[in-house]
């Protein structure tokens, strides 16, 4: 049998009105400050497929409706709930009132590897993604439960910030998944 790629049928695609009403995973991500609306449409790509709760844009972070996210987000802003906040520092506040576990994903002296980082997946974890060329501003570090590193191995020590997004979602995931077996 030859190897042949699936269709939207074989892949149970969800309608939208389907996914707005299905439970979500206990993950949200806050995006401190992103400049690249680009950036930003792949994260919600990216939340739609590891359905997240909920993204929050803050600051200078685009939000919908923008040209620039619908280029890589593909219709997911339809899928993946949003909320702005003026300052991350306010979105943190109503996160940690709200008895979520927020991790910074930065390089910090305290930071946990991602492989060896463990959560609570009975509690909403939410993850802060910051500034392409800033990252997470140290009042929002000072914020966090913890900070979360990727262990990088080349001369850059530096990844795109939607790349990292998909990185965090997918371990946090796969731990998830390991745990209900």
């Amino acid at each position: 049998m030859k190897n042949e790629k699936r269709n939207s049928f074989e892949l149970l695609r969800k309608s939208v009105n389907e996914i707005k009403t299905e439970p979500k995973n206990n993950i949200s991500i806050v995006l401190d400050n992103i400049r690249s609306a680009q950036n930003v449409g792949s994260f919600f790509r990216t939340c739609d497929a590891f359905n997240v709760d909920k993204i929050y844009l803050c600051g200078i972070t685009a939000t919908p409706p923008n040209k620039e996210i619908f280029k890589t987000a593909l219709g997911s802003t339809e899928s993946v709930d949003w909320q702005y906040f003026e300052t991350t520092i306010e979105c943190i506040e109503f996160l940690k009132l709200n008895k979520f576990r927020v991790y910074g994903v930065e390089q910090t002296i305290k930071s946990i590897m991602l492989n060896n980082a463990e959560f609570d997946f009975d509690k909403i974890n939410c993850f802060v993604f910051g500034n392409e060329v800033e990252g997470i501003s140290a009042e929002v570090i000072n914020l966090v439960d913890s900070c979360i590193e990727i262990p990088q191995f080349g001369t850059k020590h530096s990844l795109n910030v939607s790349v990292s997004g998909g990185i965090v979602l997918w371990d946090f995931i796969s731990k998830m998944i390991t745990q209900k077996i």
